[in-house]
Formats: C-alpha cells, structure tokens, sequence
C-alpha cells in the first residue's frame, strides 16, 4: 500500500502558528495593563503572539519545504487570499468611518 504524502500550500503554517500565538498572547496585555496602571499594555499580548507565531511558523514552514512538503499556491488560491484581503481591507475601512461617525457625531 502506497503511502501519499500530504504537501501543505505556501504560508501555511506561518498563518496557522500566527494566529496560535495571537490566541496565546491575547490574554496576557489585559492582566498586564491592569498591574501596571497603563492602558497601553493592551495591545502588547498580540504583538507578542504574532511575532512567536510568525517565527515558530516560519521556522517550521523552512523545514518542510526542505522536505519538499511546501508547494506554491495555485490559481484559485491565490484568488481566494486576494479576496480575502480585499475584504479585510473593506471591513477596516467600515470600522473606522464608524468609529469616527459615532464617536465624533
């Protein structure tokens, strides 16, 4: 019986370990900010999470792709991200011109 090996698309896991280390991290800026007195440690926990996310991820996205377990996104993937950053981008768009229409209006 043939074993298939399974290939993952590229950015796979830097996406996957990003948002491991946002979920992680999250939590940590709140207890924080609330020690120190300083709303401004809020933010601190994801930043954190994105960058151990970003290196864990890398660090195994290099270590497949050595494997030969990464293969380059095909055209409708790379429609799909596209549009999925079109649509992040039309949704921070919305949420600003709403911030400022409630909090200035």
């Amino acid at each position: 019986m043939d074993v298939v090996e399974k290939t993952y698309p590229e950015g796979h896991f830097i996406g996957m370990w990003m948002c491991i280390g946002i979920a992680i991290f999250s939590g940590l800026g709140v207890p924080l900010s609330i020690a120190t007195d300083s709303s401004g440690f809020i933010g601190m926990g994801p930043a954190l999470g994105v960058g151990f996310g970003l290196a864990i991820g890398t660090a195994i996205e290099n270590k497949y792709k050595e494997e030969g377990k990464i293969r380059p996104l095909t055209e409708t993937e790379k429609k799909r991200k596209k549009n999925a950053v079109l649509v992040g981008i039309a949704l921070l768009s919305l949420g600003v011109v709403a911030f400022i229409l409630f909090y200035f209006l």
